[in-house]
């Protein structure tokens, strides 16, 4: 093993039933190294990380780390610990109960009399801290900082346990600027300790301000790791997405429909703290409006403030020319708006229940509960929908999680437009279902546009959008960063306006 090389994976495979999560991957790590681990959703970065710190078993492969004569295997993220891997994850996996101390020092307290030895604890605790410049009460409940400073508290934990690899997974996806330029110079100061750090983003700025190197996934397999100053920007984003750009001159928009001059919806710096940075977007009647952006770009917070999912706190929202405020995402449904979220398992289908009760949700809401749909006439909507739709089941009536993929979302489609919007939001409509039923919700977008309605349409895959969007929106690292109107629409400079961050 070269001398400073301080881990090496080498052609790890993972298998779930019927997906082949990786496949021959090999990833290198060097001591006083910050290396961002990239790729677009299901391209497998999870997936090594849990391989790596023992959350799952792996197929074949072997991970060596400096200092060991063999390849290790970990069985636990215990296991992981105790070999020198931490992982500090998004969501911070410390006892908010607890004080920064105890968090500090849990399952190794200094003892004295067999008792811990509260004072010595927390005195090296602030000494832990102040090694990274971090200024803190150590004796308080960790609940009463920031999520910054909690991640914060969780790295000066993985050092202080002779971490040789810091593995670091979203931290900075809510944390504001300023933030995370502290987080940024605790990487550094843990970079001249000699730590190899692994950062997994989703924003291209932070991983050209801060990584040495980058290895990029896509469906599980090595696309190549590359200096940091070898690929630019444009480039890491086809490699992400599986796209070069040479290929991209012929791509074609086939949507032709000509939407109207009235607003529907009309965004004065709407925001949200922490989420969308203020931004400005118009939608006209029967116009189909594309966000496009990387995954964590902020695509889904941008709709979500729209429909009031996510309260905003910043700017002002007009509905068809009047100012609207959204208390709750049912008054945004009754003034005619739908949301078809991006996770159709968590934030969609109610699987317990049937799908008529399922399609039939949103209306009933809107109508209020005291005023009931019958059941002949639940079922005469439904059957509507379910012929629209072409939604295969034997009947309306038996539960939506014995559906496919594709037919649950074509039932959370169903319950919204059952709703009579005049304004939709899909956000990936189509993920993870079939080639034609892709094809029929592309269709079903155009047809609702030339009907009127107005769309917001959120996918991950720039080929739908060029056929379905009049327009697009580009976000970068949660803001609103350009329009492509649709003489610009190319797969190209779509491309390069993620990249550029809308820089021209």
């Amino acid at each position: 093993m070269v001398d400073n090389i301080v881990l090496s994976i080498k052609h790890l495979s993972k298998t779930f039933p019927g997906v082949k999560a990786l496949d021959n991957v090999d990833f290198t790590l060097r001591e006083g190294e910050i290396h961002a681990l990239m790729g677009e959703n299901g391209a497998g970065k999870s997936t090594l990380i849990k391989t790596l710190t023992g959350v799952y078993p792996f197929d074949n492969g072997e991970i060596y780390l400096k200092g060991f004569e063999k390849n290790i295997v970990n069985k636990s993220p215990e296991d992981a610990q105790k070999n020198g891997i931490s992982t500090v994850f998004q969501e911070v996996n410390l006892c908010p109960n607890l004080s920064v101390a105890e968090n500090l020092f849990i399952g190794r307290e200094p003892k004295k009399f067999g008792n811990i030895d509260w004072k010595t604890m927390n005195k090296k605790a602030v000494e832990v801290l102040k090694t990274l410049d971090i200024e803190m009460d150590v004796t308080i409940a960790l609940e009463n900082y920031s999520l910054a400073l909690q991640q914060m508290v969780a790295i000066a934990r993985a050092v202080d346990m002779s971490a040789k690899v810091l593995i670091l997974d979203e931290p900075t996806s809510s944390l504001d600027d300023l933030e995370v330029e502290k987080l940024f110079s605790i990487m550094k100061k843990l970079k001249e300790k000699g730590v190899g750090i692994i950062f997994v983003t989703h924003f291209l700025d932070q991983v050209y301000a801060i990584c040495d190197r980058i290895t990029v996934l896509r469906n599980g397999e090595l696309i190549g790791e590359y200096a940091i100053s070898t690929l630019p920007k444009v480039k890491l984003v086809s490699k992400m997405m599986g796209k070069n750009l040479d290929d991209l001159a012929d791509v074609k928009i086939n949507q032709t429909n000509e939407y109207k001059s009235e607003v529907i919806i009309k965004t004065d710096q709407l925001g949200v703290s922490g989420s969308i940075k203020p931004f400005d977007i118009t939608l006209h009647k029967g116009e189909v409006v594309g966000l496009a952006g990387l995954l964590g770009s902020g695509r889904s917070e941008l709709a979500r403030a729209i429909f009031g999912a996510d309260k905003p706190n910043a700017g002002k929202i007009e509905v068809k020319g009047e100012n609207f405020i959204a208390h709750t995402p049912l008054d945004s449904i009754k003034k005619g708006m739908a949301y078809l979220p991006e996770n159709r398992k968590v934030e969609g289908i109610i699987k317990d229940l049937s799908i008529r009760e399922n399609i039939i949700l949103a209306l009933q809401a809107r109508k209020g509960f005291a005023n009931v749909i019958s059941r002949k006439e639940q079922e005469k909507l439904c059957n509507e929908m379910v012929e629209l739709l072409k939604i295969k089941t034997p009947s309306i009536d038996i539960p939506i999680s014995q559906l496919s993929g594709g037919n649950q979302q074509k039932v959370i489609l169903a319950r919204w437009l059952l709703t009579s919007p005049d304004f939709l939001i899909l956000d990936e409509p189509t993920r993870g279902i079939d080639i034609g039923t892709k094809t029929e919700i592309q269709k079903l977008v155009i047809k609702l546009a030339q009907e009127g309605k107005s769309i917001m349409f959120i996918s991950s895959e720039i080929d739908e959008m060029l056929r379905t969007c009049n327009r697009m929106a580009v976000l970068r690292d949660g803001e609103k960063v350009s329009e492509l109107q649709e003489n610009e629409l190319s797969q190209e400079k779509i491309m390069q306006t993620i990249a550029s961050g809308g820089i021209k």
